[in-house]
């Protein structure tokens, strides 16, 4: 492990300067369509413009590579002003994986200072009749749409309140994280992708799907999302019910009869098709890093069980099949990630969340594990 996590590093820093290379002024990379050798960027409003210089971070803290550094630097300036965007719930990714991570490394207030802006933004959708913070604007599909990725956000209210925020972020992010335990999962402790809220009664009127297979289905990256958030707020409240909660869902994910041995879940682990279906390398890596930081949190059988988890999820990643070439794809470390089948959108291809919760979980291993 520790030559493949040191090999996996070195590439990702080389493989990440290929794509500083081609990556347009002004722009965030958002894919790579191999079809027409292209690659495709996004704007700053975009959900996820906060990882490619999160991941750049992460390689700076390997490597103390100053071009790593100031390509992020760069990068974040184009994203500044997303601090201020209460539009909708994804402060946290945009924000928090971007300047949490350089006022981490850096101390540099002025970073420290934009956490705390969109924490107070992203507290501005807290709705207290349902004790939750809605993710998207409602509309003639929604009334009040709460999505289970909802729960990484919470990262960004916690961290705010407990370094010079405002208490209330701790309170919002309690009450999000225990109603969506209430309302999100099912007895067998997987997760739904969305509860439609009545504001006027606070009660969940339906609980359906918009990135799975089917209302009733487990979509993995929603499963990726529980474990991950539950294990995160446990490390900041020390409430034994999230972890709990984190090992339920761990348990759902490693016990399932349609797990591949190889710890890369199918997009849906209810899909149609299965084995004849895509995989989703994104949903693998988020999985890693949570499994990770959750094997800290236990002892024993469970903790090995989690540890041996996240290995063979990284090991896995590592191999040919999910890691490119060096100068390839488009400049993205992994392949055969999985956006939304539902709507055609982002399938079988690399994506910037895939790299980051990938390299976040290199970065753990190596800091715990090495």
């Amino acid at each position: 492990m520790r030559k493949l996590v040191t090999g996996d590093l070195v590439f990702s820093v080389k493989q990440y300067k290929s794509l500083m290379n081609i990556l347009p002024t002004g722009k965030m990379p958002k894919t790579y369509d191999a079809a027409t050798n292209k690659l495709v960027t996004s704007d700053a409003d975009w959900w996820c413009s906060g990882f490619y210089p999160g991941t750049l971070w992460y390689l700076y803290e390997y490597s103390a590579d100053t071009v790593l550094k100031r390509e992020a630097e760069q990068r974040m300036a184009i994203i500044k002003q997303e601090a201020f965007n209460s539009g909708n719930h994804d402060l946290g990714f945009k924000i928090f994986c971007s300047f949490g991570n350089a006022y981490r490394l850096t101390g540099q207030e002025e970073y420290k200072q934009l956490v705390q802006t969109a924490a107070k933004s992203l507290a501005t959708r807290y709705r207290p009749s349902i004790k939750s913070i809605q993710s998207w604007d409602s509309s003639a599909m929604y009334k009040c749409p709460v999505i289970i990725d909802n729960l990484m956000n919470l990262e960004l209210l916690e961290w705010s309140s407990k370094n010079g925020g405002d208490k209330q972020f701790d309170d919002i992010a309690v009450n999000h994280a225990n109603t969506t335990l209430k309302n999100h999962f099912r007895p067998d402790y997987s997760s739904y992708h969305l509860i439609d809220y009545d504001l006027s009664t606070g009660k969940a009127m339906r609980k359906i799907t918009r990135q799975g297979a089917a209302d009733s289905s487990a979509w993995s990256r929603g499963q990726a999302w529980g474990l991950y958030g539950y294990t995160m707020m446990y490390r900041f409240t020390n409430d034994s019910r999230y972890l709990v909660q984190a090992k339920y869902i761990a348990r759902f994910i490693l016990t399932h009869p349609r797990l591949p041995a190889d710890m890369i879940p199918y997009w849906d682990f209810d899909a149609p098709g299965i084995p004849n279906t895509y995989r989703d390398a994104s949903a693998a890596a988020v999985m890693a890093s949570a499994f990770l930081e959750l094997s800290r949190y236990t002892g024993g059988q469970s903790k090995t069980l989690y540890i041996v988890a996240a290995e063979k999820i990284i090991r896995t990643l590592s191999s040919p099949l999910y890691r490119a070439k060096p100068g390839t794809n488009g400049g993205f470390l992994l392949k055969h990630s999985v956006g939304a089948i539902p709507f055609n959108a982002e399938v079988d291809v690399p994506l910037t969340y895939a790299d980051y919760y990938f390299v976040e979980a290199l970065i753990r291993y190596k800091k715990w594990y090495l």
